[in-house]
């Protein structure tokens, strides 16, 4: 493995953990905190900040995936080497366990503490708002879905870079507004095994929905970006529709 890859692997490593200790954190830690709690708005929006700062810092390093099913997504549209999912996936669940110890360090820093949930997802009784499994299946994989197309939307060629991280982040708090009440959002496999390992709850148990629906969720996207997104780019550009009928 080259210098150049081992720097991607770092970046991801590091960009997830940032991802999952802000966005976990801040709901374990700062949701519910007496007379001065973020509440879901504010775990929302931190997700997102988060997000997008980390786009900015290690996005011309590694592409900013920070997500396994980012990775699948890309690789489905054509935008990501196939043989570095493995790599990539490797590195993202790292750090995001990393993220889940060093929260439960901190956690377990107060007196009483109970780890509960610890963040984690889940259906049925570990849903937050007491969801079933197949309204968690599906809430799951259509937002992935609408997340993969919008990510891969934002960084189309033509799309302004700079713009870019503020709609992925923002889109992300839109996503969590709506589904943290559902599974308390993962949309992110490595996010959900991060934490898993720390929740009191039978999280592992249903860790296998936040694998697969978030990877069914990217591949449609992927899926619907090609059919979609890139048909339009070819008609706006005579030389893509040259290369598209060359293909055919």
């Amino acid at each position: 493995m080259g210098v150049f890859m081992n720097r991607k692997l770092a970046a991801e490593f590091i960009g997830t953990f940032w991802l999952v200790f802000c966005g976990c954190g801040s709901g374990i830690l700062a949701a519910a905190f007496p007379e001065a709690g973020i509440g879901l708005a504010g775990v929302s929006l931190v997700a997102g900040i988060a997000l997008m700062a980390m786009i900015y810092t290690i996005g011309g390093i590694s592409g900013g995936h920070m997500n396994p099913a980012v990775s699948v997504g890309l690789a489905v549209a054509g935008r990501f080497p196939a043989g570095h999912i493995l790599p990539y996936m490797v590195a993202q669940v790292a750090g995001a366990t990393a993220a889940g110890a060093v929260l439960y360090l901190i956690a377990s820093g107060k007196a009483g503490f109970q780890p509960g949930g610890f963040a984690a997802n889940g259906y049925g009784d570990l849903s937050p708002g007491g969801y079933s499994l197949t309204a968690g299946l599906v809430s799951e994989v259509v937002l992935t879905a609408l997340f993969l197309f919008i990510v891969l939307g934002a960084t189309r060629r033509r799309a302004p870079v700079d713009v870019a991280p503020v709609v992925i982040g923002l889109s992300l708090t839109a996503i969590n507004l709506v589904l943290i009440p559902v599974t308390n959002t993962s949309l992110n496999p490595a996010r959900s095994t991060g934490v898993a390992f720390f929740a009191e709850t039978a999280a592992l148990s249903q860790l296998w929905l936040f694998w697969l629906a978030p990877v069914l969720g990217a591949v449609a996207g992927a899926v619907a970006w090609r059919l979609v997104g890139e048909s339009s780019a070819a008609q706006a550009d005579p030389a893509l529709a040259l290369k598209a009928n060359l293909r055919a």
